[in-house]
Formats: C-alpha cells, structure tokens, sequence
C-alpha cells in the first residue's frame, strides 16, 4: 500500500485526483499507476485500469489470475468491473468513497450474480489514503 501511496503522490503533483493502484502476484511488483484521466485525456484513466493493462502486457495475458490488486482508495463500479473480468483474487485498498465507490453503493464484490469473487481487504493505511485525498479536494476549494 506504500507503493500505492507513493503513485497517488505522483499524480498529485500532475494535478490529478491522487490515486494510486499497485498489482502484485506472490513477492513481485507487475505494474503500479496512479490516476491520469486529465493528462490522458481519457476518462478511463483510473489507477486501477492503468495498472490492469500494464500488468496484463507483461504477464501477456488478459486473465490476472493469482495476483492482488493494491489501490489508496475504494474502486469505482468502472474499476470494479475491470477487477472483475481481469479474474483478480484480491483487493486491497485504503480509504472508502461513500459517494463513488463500488462496495459502499453497491457492494459489487459481493454480488453472487456475479461470474468472479473478489477477496476484499478494506481499511488499510485508511488515513493516510483519506488525508491525500482531502488534501487534493480541500486546495482546490482555495
């Protein structure tokens, strides 16, 4: 999650909504990203999509099965679905969005329609995930 921390610094400093994902499989690092949708210009941009398709090219394959997914703060229901179909074994992240994300609306993870389960790990390092975030979101109220 200190690696996750230190991407949701980098796009900080871009001016980017500082969030970061890292993706692990056993004791190797496969990709880490932080939020980029302004730079990019592209809505799809989240931390956790730039980190899903570094991972899939370097494993070179679609399926990140085995692997955990580590992320500042609570997916979106965009990010979720990626986790889903990327057949990822665990999430991890920091702080909750009560007003974005896809376990405090829709507890995505834990729908049983569902073609994958997802072991959710909440919580950790979940103040320092939630100070960065107000940090951002209370100097662009300046």
């Amino acid at each position: 999650m200190r690696m996750a921390l230190d991407e949701a610094e980098s796009a900080l400093e871009s001016g980017e909504v500082p969030v970061g994902a890292v993706i692990t499989m056993e004791d190797r690092v496969l990709a880490k990203a932080h939020n980029s949708p302004i730079l990019m210009k592209d809505p799809t941009a989240h931390a956790e999509i730039l980190a899903i398709r570094e991972a899939a090219n370097r494993t070179e394959n679609y399926r990140l099965t085995g692997t955990t997914i580590y992320v500042t703060i609570e997916p979106c229901t965009m990010c979720a679905g990626a986790i889903i179909h990327a057949r990822i074994a665990r999430l991890v992240f920091g702080a909750t969005d009560p007003k974005g994300g896809a376990i405090s609306l829709y507890d995505m993870f834990g729908d049983k329609k569902l073609n994958h389960f997802v072991d959710v790990t909440g919580g950790v390092l979940e103040e320092e995930c939630g100070k960065i975030l107000s940090r951002f979101f209370r100097e662009k109220r300046i």
